[in-house]
This record gives structure tokens, C-alpha cells and sequence, in this order.
């Protein structure tokens, strides 16, 4: 076991040192106490809210030390502070597009305090923009927090538009270089993936464009990079597609059933789906 033990002990001496993931993972669950939950009175004060900031602002300066060259630190952590707002106001925009779009929720509250799918797509918002600050490993780290809490993983290099609604949105997954243009709304299992997984394809676009008012229903995946979704389309349950589509499309899933009943000479009945 020696040897082992010292492979270890060279493995740890190798890689960089990284904040615990819980760290992260508090950052984000304070963020959004602060920016999207309703748990206290003493967050009806201007005041409050800048102290909380403040505390924030010190929390991600200890994270990004850790991401970046100590000399960036503090620019990283401007540039993150100041897209706040920007962010804030299209995380709230996705949660009223989900409210507006499904029936079953009764609140915007409702959305913003339990719906996975507004969760996850906020996260991505502010994963995304450290993805764009080249901060690339604390925004895989911050986008499989909501991966684990939501089962939904959506890389944050993906371009996502505005108004963007998940429902239920269990098994979820949205590659890094996947396109989605406004007001399109993705039900469960629904994968936007790519046609192949070659390491030498890393730096080309892999995953598909989705245009603006589309909706993709359950369990559909659309693959490739080449691969185009046209605008005001409907993606049926359970379809494969593998090319690009007009707008004004429809594309669904076929299947037929044939019941028989106890008479030996039956006439087959056909229903589609």
C-alpha cells in the first residue's frame, strides 16, 4: 500500500488546490435567498440588502482566489457584481414566462421558491456569465450544484435567449455548445446533444439551434451541431432528429396499435398516436 499512498500524496501535490464544493455551493444558496426567496422581514430593508451584498462580494473574493490569477481577483469579482442586476431581471422574466406557460402553478412565489426548472435555468444565468469571465471550472462547478439539486444540466456555455421555460424538466440535458433563441419552453428528458463525443471535435459547435418560440416536448432529443430547429416549431414526445427543420414545423413520433377481440375472424383496428 506504500506506493499507493505515495501516488496519492503525488496526485494531490500535482493538481491545483480548490475551495470544498460546499463553499460554492453556500454562495449560490445565499445568492438567490437574497435575490429570489421571501424568508424575512429584514429583507424589506435597503440596508439589509447591502450589508447582505457586501458579505456576498467578500464570499466571492475568497472563491475566485482560488479560479484566477490573484491580480484578477478583484476585477473578476467587480465584473460578476455589476451583471447582477441584468441577471436578476431575466431569471425573473424566465420565472414569469414558467408561471404564465404552466397551469399548474398557482404563484409566481410558487415558482420561485420550488420549481426545479426555474432554478436550474437561473443558475445557469450566473454560471454562464463566469463562463463568459473565463472563469470555466467555478461555473462547471456552480452549473452541477443545480445539476445535483435538479437533475437538469445545462452547460453554461450554452447561449440561452430570453423567456426561457422549463417544466418538470427531470433528465434535462442542454450541451456547451447548444443555441436557444427566445421564448422556448423544454419539457423532461428532452437532450439538445451532439451527434459525436471526439475530444478532436472539442472546439467546433456540437449541439443544435433552437430559434425563437419553440417548444420541445418530453423525452426528444435533437442532435448536432449542424442541426437547426426553425422558428414558432413544434418537437413532438419521444422524437429523434438529426437535421434541420423549417419554421412552422411540427415533427412527431408515430406509433400504431392494433387490438384484436375474441371473434377468430377480427378486423383489425388502427388507432395513431
Amino acid at each position: 500500500m506504500s506506493s499507493f499512498y505515495q501516488e496519492i500524496a503525488k496526485q494531490h501535490h500535482d493538481l491545483v488546490i480548490l475551495p470544498e464544493k460546499k463553499l460554492i455551493h453556500q454562495f449560490i444558496d445565499d445568492l438567490f435567498v437574497i435575490l429570489f426567496s421571501n424568508t424575512s422581514k429584514s429583507l424589506e430593508s435597503e440596508a439589509t440588502i447591502k450589508y447582505k451584498f457586501n458579505q456576498l462580494e467578500k464570499q466571492f473574493d475568497e472563491l475566485v482566489l482560488d479560479f484566477s490569477p490573484k491580480s484578477d481577483q478583484k476585477q473578476q469579482t467587480k465584473n460578476f457584481f455589476e451583471a447582477i442586476p441584468k441577471l436578476h431581471k431575466k431569471a425573473l422574466n424566465d420565472a414569469v414566462t414558467i408561471f404564465t406557460k404552466d397551469p399548474a402553478a398557482k404563484s409566481l412565489e410558487e415558482v420561485l421558491y420550488s420549481y426545479p426548472g426555474f432554478f436550474a435555468i437561473a443558475v445557469y444565468r450566473f454560471s454562464h456569465q463566469l463562463w463568459e469571465q473565463d472563469l470555466k471550472l467555478l461555473a462547471r462547478t456552480i452549473s452541477e450544484y443545480a445539476h445535483i439539486k435538479t437533475s437538469i444540466e445545462i452547460h453554461p456555455g450554452a447561449q440561452i435567449g430570453k423567456d426561457f421555460a422549463i417544466d418538470h424538466g427531470t433528465g434535462i440535458v442542454i450541451g456547451e455548445t447548444t443555441i436557444i433563441g427566445d421564448n422556448v419552453q423544454i419539457y423532461q428528458g428532452v437532450t439538445l446533444g451532439a451527434l459525436s463525443v471526439k475530444k478532436d471535435e472539442a472546439f467546433i459547435k456540437r449541439h443544435p439551434t433552437i430559434e425563437d418560440n419553440v417548444i420541445i416536448y418530453a423525452n426528444s432529443t435533437i442532435l448536432g451541431g449542424q442541426t437547426t430547429v426553425g422558428k414558432d416549431s413544434i418537437i413532438g414526445g419521444n422524437v429523434w432528429l438529426t437535421y434541420t427543420i423549417p419554421s412552422n414545423s411540427v415533427v412527431y413520433h408515430k406509433n400504431e396499435i392494433k387490438i384484436r377481440d375474441n371473434n377468430p375472424f377480427p378486423a383489425p383496428i388502427f388507432y395513431s398516436i
